[in-house]
């Protein structure tokens, strides 16, 4: 068996297929709209194939594909088109088969109310229980230090509990 390169022209097709639903779910969770998600996860590989870079292993590669994410969101929200677009847009999601939405939908009330936290808590949490990301991990991947991390991620905690209370959740 032979190991994939860590290049990225020689390995794209096995990168995008196993990190595609990360980036995707990750910009959905930023944006809550799965149109943003989809030109953002296609940003992302552009700026993948773009790179052209030499990855020391997987978790830096993973690391990295994280970060531009993130900074692909980031730059979304701060272009002139999407302040000024119309927000009474129709249902995105109406009749779309994405595996990705399916399986929020079926922790909806969650997804719901981690949708309404502010960003940067939002991130956090995103990344510490559906990519399994350690605090370090999200650390390296936001620029910032593992103490925020640790607050973001109790803040964002408090926040949740708070938006699903008197919801079947409370025993949780």
């Amino acid at each position: 068996m032979t190991e994939l390169s860590l290049r990225t022209r020689e390995s794209f097709d096995a990168v995008m297929r196993k990190y595609a639903d990360m980036v995707y779910r990750l910009a959905y969770a930023r944006t809550g709209n799965t149109f943003d998600a989809d030109d953002i996860l296609q940003e992302v590989f552009l700026r993948y194939i773009r790179a052209d870079k030499t990855y020391n292993d997987e978790e830096h590669r993973k690391a990295w594909l994280i970060r531009i994410t993130v900074n692909c969101t980031r730059s979304f929200a701060a272009s002139a088109w999407n302040r000024h677009r119309d927000y009474e847009e129709p249902d995105e999601n109406e009749g779309r088969e994405d595996p990705a939405l399916k399986a929020a939908e079926t922790k909806s009330d969650v997804m719901n109310a981690l949708l309404e936290l502010p960003e940067k808590y939002r991130t956090a949490i995103y990344l510490f229980y559906y990519e399994d990301m350690s605090v370090a991990q999200i650390a390296g991947s936001l620029g910032t230090t593992e103490t925020n991390v640790k607050t973001r991620l109790s803040r964002g905690r408090d926040m949740l509990k708070e938006k699903l209370k008197g919801a079947e959740f409370d025993d949780v």
